[in-house]
């Protein structure tokens, strides 16, 4: 399994079995070739995560899968959607996801409701990832500790929007992975920050930072 960054809050992850993308907003990877992608995974509406997921969709084949509201807008715009709630594993040929609590907004690029937002816990070959979405600091970060454990957790740090530096390490703590992966900073000027101070910050605590360059793989 390989973990790809493409960019803000865009990863893909590479099985033998399948090859999914998360959030797949690729201004920062314009030349991506989404050809081989099986699953694409969408936290919220807005239009830094959704991205180019209706367009990829389209082209390969590639389900969706989003809260109910936002898969059955893709499903509207021709994409090939499935819609889920919180709180229940999907299965797939590669291992397991389940739907974890966001506290965000999400909307459609027209201004319409799009569900609630949410993060996603990848379990895949014994491995358990947690990819928050866009989030504040809040307790359900407790409860997935308790219940997925996650080894790997992919984090905003940017704030304004989100979590800021002080907030994500306090959430690295509450999650419990060894291993924390920022996202969603410097890619506008108002979540601009100085990623070293999150570096340094995560690894007094004693896990691993790990800044992904984009484009940037890691086993």
């Amino acid at each position: 399994m390989t973990i790809k960054f493409l960019g803000h809050s865009c990863f893909e992850i590479e099985t033998e079995k399948g090859k999914i993308l998360i959030d797949p907003f690729l201004v920062a990877s314009p030349d991506y070739d989404p050809n081989g992608v099986t699953d694409i995974f969408v936290t919220h509406g807005h239009g830094d995560h959704l991205g180019s997921a209706i367009e990829i969709s389209k082209k390969t084949g590639a389900k969706i899968t989003a809260i109910f509201e936002l898969a059955n807008y893709c499903s509207k715009k021709g994409a090939n959607a499935n819609g889920v709630g919180l709180g229940s594993w999907m299965q797939y040929p590669w291992g397991r996801v389940i739907a974890v609590p966001a506290y965000h907004s999400s909307s459609t690029p027209d201004g319409n409701y799009a569900g609630c937002p949410c993060g996603f816990v990848f379990a895949i070959r014994g491995k358990s990832i947690y990819h928050a979405g866009d989030t504040c600091l809040n307790q359900e970060m407790k409860t997935i500790r308790e219940l997925y454990s996650p080894e790997i957790a992919i984090l905003p740090v940017g704030g304004y929007y989100t979590m800021d530096i002080e907030q994500a390490v306090n959430a690295a703590e509450w999650i419990g992975a060894s291993y924390v992966i920022p996202m969603h900073y410097n890619t506008f000027d108002a979540i601009s920050v100085d990623i070293t101070n999150f570096e340094r910050q995560i690894r007094n605590n004693g896990k691993v930072p790990v800044i992904m360059e984009v484009g940037r793989k890691i086993d």
